[in-house]
C-alpha cells in the first residue's frame, strides 16, 4: 500500500501546479490552519487543487515522510513543498508568495 501511496502522492504532484493537502475541501476546510491557507490561495486568480488527508488515510500517513513534514496543511507549487499555513502566511506577506505562483504559470 505504501508504494501506491506514494506513486499517487508523485502523480498528483506533478499533474497539479498548485497541490494543497488539507484536512477537508476548499470549499469545506476542517481546520483553521487549511481554511486559512485555502484563503490566501483563492486570494490569487490561479486554480488549485485540494486533497483531503482526512477522507485518504493512506496519504495523511505516507505524505510527512515523503515530504519531510510533519504537518498539514502541506502546500506543493510546481513540484515543490512550500510550507504549511505559517510559512505560506509569510510568504504571501512579503510578496513572495506572488512571485513563486507567476513564475510557476509563466510556464
Amino acid at each position: 500500500m505504501t508504494e501506491d501511496t506514494l506513486k499517487k502522492i508523485q502523480s498528483e504532484i506533478e499533474k497539479n501546479k498548485i497541490l494543497l493537502f488539507m484536512k477537508g475541501t476548499p470549499e469545506t476546510p476542517r481546520c483553521g490552519f487549511s481554511a486559512a491557507t485555502v484563503e490566501i490561495l483563492k486570494s490569487y486568480p490561479y486554480a488549485f487543487k485540494g486533497i483531503d488527508v482526512l477522507s485518504n488515510p493512506d496519504i495523511r500517513e505516507v505524505l510527512p515522510n515523503y515530504s519531510n513534514w510533519p504537518t498539514f496543511p502541506q502546500l506543493f507549487v510546481g513540484g515543490k513543498l512550500i510550507g504549511g499555513c505559517d510559512i505560506v502566511s509569510e510568504l504571501n506577506e512579503s510578496g513572495e508568495l506572488k512571485t513563486i505562483l507567476e513564475e510557476v504559470f509563466k510556464n
